[in-house]
């Protein structure tokens, strides 16, 4: 018997449960993404699922488990004569954050195709997981490419591998499940549109009902087979569900007027696209197959909204997703044919999952998902901005938070050299994937073939090897693997001035949308970002260093101004982070960008303690860029002062702006020559 935690024991996470199931219903809806705190079942949930999908009919010996009745034609271990199979039972396959290319689609044994014209290919975990489930804890941790490749093989059903002219295809259909903390980093809004169905999780607020959860774990982890037995039945009654849904499901009918509340309701919402209609027309016959009806009803349309539509809502990293529900019921209603639907708790009505029937099972709360998201982080700032006034004056106490300008497209701002840290789209870098600059020997497994580096090392040797054919001999010692230069992300460190002399409204809400404008750049180029903010008499690591810029956008809006102007002690916080950082990810490439006018109080002589400090990180290499928002006829010209102690160029907030024809600002390098 099995000792996964049972799915119908989770407690309180109806939508993620009821996702996953309308998935094992119909795979083509496209999988689910959850979303959510840590410590939430999300895992638990997914792990469980395995053990209620059916069993699979296999060929013998076939590494891709192919269907005995209906074998791929192509299938490398093929071909396969139709007939009887082995059961298994359906696999769950895991894909690791740090998983290469190579261990996602399979690899092929380069020497042997160069050698013997053979496709020797070794499977990947597409491969393993074919008919059964793909597991991704962290997805919005794992780099860009592999998702990409993840989901292209998710949206075809078929997994393809080429190698300098070798091609090799197998099916990969399988349902796809990618976890995530918000906290660390959002994906990009068009991988969320790949995604079929999303689901917001949280931990319940409900005295009984954590009380229920931790009584559940505990006696789960002091007797995982007994506990499992006991809700056996539970287990099995949903597996006869899920099989009976599969069964029912070609017999669905989606009528016009479901078809026409899908449209409008996608329109209403000005999704991108029409994977969103289509995604939600699948999942609404789910929902009626799981309900025991052959008919589509505007439940099961309203429901198909809340689980397909939340995440595709969202175009930047400031946009919070979630769906205004009041506005989809007033556009159901408004495309409602005036079908008489049945009672939707009548025989096999309603979409939620059983929740464990057992005794003590307490009721699930009310309004934990789907509830109406907050206001972005940009509007918010917006409506502050315009209730708190603007031109006081500057200097003096603390002054309450003031909302950013509308952010812009920012010029260009890179680190000099050439690095190799992760994948990304700010500064130069060595990395697995970009244009060809050369070769060298393999270090470990090889992986990217430079073919004509190869067969110039192996030439001058055909003769003492003996060759005799066409084929060219080629031995390990002869591959050449291409060294590629492409970009990587960086970490972006902001020291923002937040003292009195920058606290007039106008000025301060400039200076909030030129960092929330850097930080919006930072998304898009895949960096790390951290921000530290000083005044008073001290400076403060607002945001460690993250991949959640929209947090860093949160703790920009609350931040409040007033006081003197310690400068020097935001640039030792600086040197403190970045010190730390470079023990912790010694390849990542830091970007120093300061945001003050220049000027230093406090303390005896702060202006030489402020240009020390600086030194301190010239000393290091630290590349930096110093965004001068020193502002009115008069101008000290402190800001470029700064900069030169640091090493770096500076930057007006108008010459930030990329439409800005007031200086041209493409690379730190070249701020650099600028400053000199």
């Amino acid at each position: 018997m099995s000792t996964h935690f049972p799915f119908t024991a989770v407690v309180g996470q109806q939508d993620l449960q009821l996702a996953l199931l309308l998935n094992s219903v119909a795979p083509n809806i496209g999988g689910v993404l959850v979303r959510g705190e840590k410590g939430t079942a999300k895992s638990t949930a997914v792990r469980a699922l395995s053990a209620l999908l059916p069993e699979v009919d296999v060929v013998s010996g076939c590494r891709f488990s192919c269907a005995p009745e209906s074998p791929d034609p192509a299938c490398p271990d093929g071909p396969h004569e139709p007939g009887t199979g082995v059961s298994r039972d359906a696999r769950m396959v895991e894909l690791p954050v740090g998983a290469s290319e190579d261990r996602l689609v399979g690899a092929l044994d380069i020497e042997r195709a160069l050698a013997e014209g053979v496709k020797a290919f070794e499977p990947g975990l597409l491969a393993d997981a074919h008919r059964g489930i793909l597991y991704v804890d962290e997805v919005n941790l794992l780099h860009d490419h592999l998702v990409d490749l993840l989901l292209d093989a998710a949206a075809m059903g078929a997994s393809y591998v080429e190698r300098e002219g070798v091609s090799v295809r197998h099916a990969a259909r399988f349902l796809l499940v990618g976890t995530m903390n918000p906290e660390e980093g959002e994906l990009r809004p068009q991988l969320l549109d790949r995604f079929g169905l999303t689901v917001e999780v949280a931990a319940s607020r409900e005295t009984d009902q954590r009380v229920e959860v931790v009584r559940r774990r505990l006696a789960y982890d002091d007797d995982p087979a007994g506990f499992a037995a006991g809700w056996a039945g539970e287990e099995d009654a949903l597996r006869a569900r899920i099989a009976a849904a599969r069964a029912l499901l070609p017999e669905v009918r989606l009528g016009d007027s479901a078809l026409r509340q899908i449209a409008a309701t996608c329109a209403a919402f000005e999704v991108d696209g029409m994977r969103a209609d289509i995604v939600m027309a699948r999942t609404a016959t789910a929902l009626a197959a799981w309900a025991g009806r052959t008919d589509v009803l505007a439940e099961d349309v309203r429901q198909a909204a809340l689980l397909a539509l939340p995440h595709r809502r969202r175009r930047n990293p400031f946009d919070a997703p979630g769906l205004d529900e009041d506005k989809l019921d007033d556009t159901l209603e408004q495309n409602s044919g005036g079908d008489d639907d049945p009672d939707p708790d009548g025989p096999g009505g309603g979409g939620r999952p059983p929740q464990g029937d057992g005794p003590d099972t307490p009721p699930a709360p009310e309004g934990e998902a789907g509830d109406a998201p907050a206001p972005s982080v940009p509007e918010q700032g917006r409506e502050q901005g315009q209730e708190q006034g603007q031109g006081q004056p500057s200097g003096g106490g603390e002054r309450q938070p003031v909302g950013a300008t509308e952010p812009f497209r920012t010029k260009m701002l890179s680190v000099p050299g050439l690095g190799e840290g992760a994948a990304g789209r700010r500064s130069r870098a060595r990395t697995e994937h970009g244009r060809t600059t050369g070769a060298r020997r393999p270090q470990g497994a090889l992986t990217k073939l430079h073919l004509a580096a190869t067969v110039q090392a192996a030439a001058p040797h055909q003769r003492s090897r003996g060759r005799s054919g066409r084929g060219l001999v080629v031995r390990r010692d002869d591959l050449r693997q291409a060294t590629r230069e492409g970009r990587e992300g960086n970490l972006v460190l902001f020291v923002v001035d937040a003292s009195g002399s920058m606290a007039a409204r106008q000025r301060m809400a400039a200076v909030k949308g030129a960092v929330l404008s850097l930080l919006l750049d930072a998304y898009q180029r895949r960096d790390k970002v951290g921000l530290i903010t000083f005044r008073g008499r001290d400076a403060e690591l607002a945001l460690p260093p993250t991949s959640s810029v929209d947090a860093a956008a949160a703790r920009l809006e609350l931040l409040p101004t007033g006081g003197r102007t310690p400068l020097a002690a935001g640039l030792l916080k600086a040197h403190e982070v970045l010190r730390v950082e470079r023990l912790r990810d010694p390849s990542r490439r830091p970007l120093l960008v300061v945001v003050t006018d220049g000027r230093a109080t406090g303390g005896p002589d702060p202006v030489a303690l402020a240009s020390r400090a600086a030194r301190l990180h010239e000393a290091q290499g630290i590349a930096s860029v110093v965004v001068d928002c020193e502002s009115g006829p008069v101008r000290l010209g402190l800001a470029g002062s700064l900069a030169h102690d640091l090493g770096g160029g500076a930057v007006t907030l108008e010459e930030l702006r990329a439409d800005s024809i007031a200086g041209l600002v493409k690379d730190v390098q070249e701020t650099n020559r600028r400053a000199a």
